[in-house]
């Protein structure tokens, strides 16, 4: 390169050097794609991971995103673990049971979204089950991958009843609320809004439906989060800042405009009831993400006491083989400034 074609290079450079704002930070890698598995299929409440991509705010932290549906909350975090996927929206609980485990092998958490406890038993308002120990003679069914599934044994643990005299069957998920209603099994294990709107879309009313939820029995336990792989976070720590700060944004965004958010879904999805999704969405942000704590630590954050104690009851329940500390679970590092983080839903 001749030395008036170099300096005219440097010179065009420093000029778009200087023409750059202060304080801008390129993206942590234009090229970063990353895949994210979610919890399930494409419903209302996926709506803020869309508005999120539809608005650019991956792009703008350079990130190309794939986001693909989940079969369970709780098979997100094998999937992150395994490398099939990035990131995952999963429940924590699951992430707890495998940094027991597999300490090594485990993801961590870093945007905590469902911080009250989704997870019930549902059966039929005239079914003779009233509490847990009703159970006991019964059939409950469940998808293999469900969170109230895989929680099931420390709930039995906790209310004192014998899980080895409660008959387990596994179904597919579009078959639960449909075998409930049938009588093929007594009860069957999910989230309380995901059973609810999708026996609402089978045409059951829900004065049909009456649910037995594990926090009323002692399991204040969060639930799903944004969940990383230990090889992103090691690799790329600004693009793992940036995907927080982005989905931040879009549970911002749909806090804003909840039709936007279930619309975002319905560009996806052709075939959803776009009146119900918007109802799941609410009834979502009222019941799994409304804790009173968010008012003090803001959304996506956790009360560091209250999840210490939730390992231990897992811990305990399940007789795990060591006790994960916080710190493995969950981090804040990534977290937005508290003034971004949404204090009110309502």
């Amino acid at each position: 390169m001749s030395r008036p074609v170099r300096s005219s290079l440097l010179a065009l450079t420093a000029v778009i050097g200087l023409a750059l704002p202060l304080g801008y930070a390129a993206p942590a890698d234009a090229q970063t794609k990353l895949k994210l598995v979610l919890n399930w299929k494409y419903q209302g409440p996926q709506g803020m991971f869309f508005l999120a991509e539809d608005r650019g705010y991956f792009k703008a932290e350079g990130l190309e995103m794939t986001l693909d549906q989940g079969n369970g909350s709780g098979a997100a975090v094998p999937l992150v673990a395994n490398g099939t996927y990035d990131v995952g929206f999963g429940d924590i609980n699951a992430l707890i049971e495998l940094a027991a485990k597999k300490p090594d092998d485990a993801p961590i958490a870093v945007y905590n979204m469902f911080n009250q406890p989704p997870f019930t038993v549902a059966v039929k308002a005239d079914s003779p089950i009233k509490s847990p120990k009703d159970f006991e003679g019964k059939t409950l069914g469940g998808a293999a991958n469900d969170g109230a599934l895989k929680l099931f044994p420390a709930f039995c643990k906790l209310t004192k009843i014998d899980c080895s005299k409660v008959k387990i069957t596994n179904m597919q998920p579009n078959l639960r609320e449909q075998m409930l209603m049938q009588g093929q099994v007594d009860g069957v294990f999910g989230y309380v809004n995901t059973i609810r709107f999708s026996a609402k879309l089978m045409g059951v009313q829900e004065k049909q439906l009456r649910f037995i939820n594990y926090g009323d029995y002692g399991m204040d336990l969060y639930s799903n989060s944004i969940i990383v792989s230990k090889k992103l976070l090691k690799e790329k720590p600004e693009a793992v800042r940036g995907l927080v700060r982005a989905i931040n944004k879009g549970v911002l965004d749909t806090l804003k405009d909840p039709d936007a958010a279930v619309a975002a879904v319905a560009k996806r999805e052709a075939l959803i009831k776009v009146p119900v999704e918007r109802e799941r969405l609410a009834a979502t942000l009222k019941d799994e993400m409304n804790h009173p704590e968010i008012a003090k630590i803001g959304l996506g954050n956790v009360d560091m006491a209250r999840l210490k104690k939730s390992i231990a009851i897992l811990v305990e329940a399940n007789n795990l083989p060591r006790t994960p500390s916080v710190e493995e679970i969950f981090t804040p590092a990534f977290l937005p400034p508290p003034a971004d983080l949404p204090k009110k839903l309502f």
